[in-house]
């Protein structure tokens, strides 16, 4: 992994390791998310307890990188571009964590649905979405590994086809809890889909980490959006939706 020059050479050994856990915790959430969408495929309630249980160890590594970058600024007092490397970092960290919080939601609705049959087309919506997410977060983590703009850039600039689909499949789940009555199934599912979505808002907030990281400022214009899920309604109540763990934008 290329680094940029530091001020000495055990700041790159530290930046190094730091760099490894964010790896390591972003390897952790991607087969987390993996799991979620497997067992709500095949509503495999103990699958969906153990991607529950997981989510702890993710909440650790977080914990571990945020204590070990605190040490690195109270013992190496970088400043400038050095220290943006430690923010970054801290940054990035905290969005996995809630990329993990989210496939651990996801676990949840699959307990709640109990084993209940759901909507082979919205089920393959669903899991090309997840495809979609898990692309979108392996290339924002291959972007801070290499330090690369332009990817971040990229994945950044993608989320739109994310929130497309977001809002395609919550018209279709609407549609299908009105004419099936099927409002609890098809609730849970619409909230797996916004869990979905929002993860791939933590992904481009990852982008942004690593653009402030490399280029010193943040991204100039706003980020293009296509989620229109809030102006989504029924007679059941919907009007909006949000994912219930997650606050990125």
């Amino acid at each position: 992994m290329a680094l940029p020059a530091h001020t000495t050479r055990s700041f790159d050994t530290d930046l190094a390791e730091l760099a490894r856990a964010i790896a390591e915790m972003g390897g952790l959430a991607e087969r987390q998310i993996a799991e979620a969408i497997g067992a709500l495929t095949t509503r495999d309630s103990d699958r969906a307890q153990r991607i529950i249980g997981a989510d702890a160890a993710i909440d650790r590594m977080q914990r571990n990188i945020e204590e070990r970058a605190i040490e690195i600024i109270a013992r190496r007092q970088p400043v400038a571009g050095d220290l943006r490397q430690v923010i970054g970092i801290l940054r990035i960290a905290n969005q996995v964590e809630r990329i993990g919080d989210l496939a651990k939601n996801i676990g949840k609705r699959i307990i709640a649905i109990d084993g209940g049959d759901t909507p082979r087309t919205s089920m393959s919506g669903v899991n090309h979405m997840a495809t979609l997410m898990l692309a979108q977060l392996r290339d924002v983590l291959d972007s801070f590994a290499r330090r690369d703009v332009a990817k971040a850039v990229e994945v950044w600039t993608r989320d739109q086809e994310i929130d497309q689909l977001c809002t395609s499949l919550s018209q279709e789940l609407l549609a299908y809890m009105m004419e099936s009555g099927g409002a609890s199934l098809g609730a849970h599912l619409m909230f797996c889909t916004k869990n979905l979505e929002r993860m791939g808002d933590h992904a481009t907030n990852i982008a942004e980490a690593v653009h402030y990281m490399v280029k010193g400022e943040t991204l100039s214009r706003d980020r293009p959006k296509a989620d229109l899920t809030s102006m989504l309604s029924s007679d059941g109540g919907f009007c909006e939706l949000r994912a219930e763990s997650g606050q990125g934008r």
